[in-house]
């Protein structure tokens, strides 16, 4: 659960995204089996970035 805060404060913080959006999609990553924090913050980070 730790690891999901982490990742979600991150990306909220560096894209500005919806908080809402950001935690489902962390959410979906944590339990296909990315457990470690900086995998999901990259992860997040990938997907909410600015093109």
């Amino acid at each position: 659960m730790e690891a999901q805060k982490i990742a979600v404060e991150a990306i909220v913080a560096l894209t500005g995204g919806d908080r809402t959006v950001v935690t489902e999609f962390i959410r979906r990553s944590y339990l296909a089996g990315i457990k470690d924090p900086k995998r999901l913050t990259f992860k997040g980070l990938q997907a909410f970035a600015p093109h």
